[in-house]
């Protein structure tokens, strides 16, 4: 997590091109626009076609991570497994919750919300008020979503469970706009993408998104096929079971 962490500082200290932190959260959810799919928003559907909810956010982490790399380039985007016996009783991650570290703020608690067209550093911070870590989903509910065997199904009910994780956090990761400014945002969305990959490998077969592979993920210059294999794209996670902790 040090690398991490190294790289999460570096990056939120610029503050007004695309290598900064506040660059690639407003990519989310703007201004000036918001680039993110999701199938639904407040139970109402605002996206019909593809589900892209996926694709997108796996060309979103792999692009940010390069970014990260270029502050410290041993960082790597970890995974936070909110099903896990120890979330269920501990709640939010240490490495996420810990307000100093080695002496030093954690950049990893908390960090500014720059918005608008010269990223104002305006008064607002990313700030959490988690659930009881109880209200986390757990194990046998992620398995359950792993064993269907349709994309379109799996792709709906995964997108449910990370939304529910959006709102156990509260604070600022409850809302689309400001969600990615939380640096937990991260390694939330790893997770999803591990459990996509899990999904890949225990379905070898799926013909899943092949008729959209030409499809831009804007305002990415990749398209779903280039993000389908996680391997091509220079990386993959240490576990294909669902119980491991924060790591990759």
């Amino acid at each position: 997590m040090r690398w991490f962490r190294e790289g999460i500082a570096g990056m939120a200290e610029i503050t007004r091109d695309e290598r900064g932190l506040s660059y690639w959260a407003s990519i989310h959810g703007g201004p000036p626009r918001s680039w993110c799919h999701h199938g639904t928003f407040d139970g109402v559907e605002v996206f019909r076609g593809a589900p892209l909810f996926l694709p997108w956010h796996r060309a979103y982490l792999f692009l940010f991570e390069l970014a990260l790399q270029d502050q410290q380039p041993r960082a790597r985007v970890p995974w936070w497994n909110w099903s896990s016996e120890a979330a269920r009783r501990e709640g939010l991650p240490e490495a996420f919750a810990q307000e100093r570290v080695g002496g030093e703020i954690n950049p990893l608690v908390s960090q500014p919300v720059l918005r608008g067209p010269g990223r104002e550093r305006l008064p607002e911070r990313t700030r959490r008020r988690p659930s009881p870590p109880r209200f986390l989903p757990p194990q046998r509910e992620v398995e359950r979503v792993l064993r269907l065997n349709n994309f379109t199904d799996f792709s709906t009910q995964l997108e449910q469970i990370h939304g529910a994780i959006h709102g156990w956090v509260g604070g600022t990761m409850s809302a689309v706009p400001t969600a990615a400014y939380d640096p937990i945002f991260w390694a939330h969305h790893s997770m999803v993408d591990r459990l996509w990959r899990i999904w890949q490998l225990r379905n070898p077969e799926s013909t899943a998104l092949v008729d959209v592979r030409d499809r831009p993920l804007a305002p990415f210059e990749l398209t779903v096929g280039d993000v389908l294999d996680v391997t091509e794209l220079g990386y993959d996670y240490a576990s294909t079971t669902t119980s491991v902790d924060v790591d990759r």
